[in-house]
């Protein structure tokens, strides 16, 4: 799949918006968990709080502008997560964004 020149992340959010399972913590290391400020933290400590299906960490307006207040912290998920690939296609149309 191309991903398009001009995705532009920080106008979208969808991704961090869309499941309340999917900001899941996985091979962090306990010193990277640590780091994270606990406000942002789910109260099982297996991944990020969400409200709703909203990742407490998105600031800002899905589809509009938005940014990450723990972005150099984020969870090895996050930093996988490849614009334009299937789960982001997903996500943003279930926000109506093209």
């Amino acid at each position: 799949m191309t991903v398009p020149i001009d995705f532009d992340c920080e106008a979208c959010g969808a991704c961090c918006s869309f499941s309340p399972a999917w900001p899941r913590f996985s091979t962090e290391t306990d010193a990277e968990l640590d780091a994270i400020p606990a406000r942002f933290v789910s109260e099982d400590q297996r991944g990020m709080r969400c409200n709703g299906a909203r990742c407490s960490a998105l600031a800002g307006i899905v589809g509009s502008r938005t940014s990450c207040l723990v972005y150099e912290l984020r969870p090895d998920v996050c930093r996988a997560c490849v614009p334009g690939d299937g789960a982001c296609l997903e996500a943003r149309s279930s926000f109506g964004l093209d």
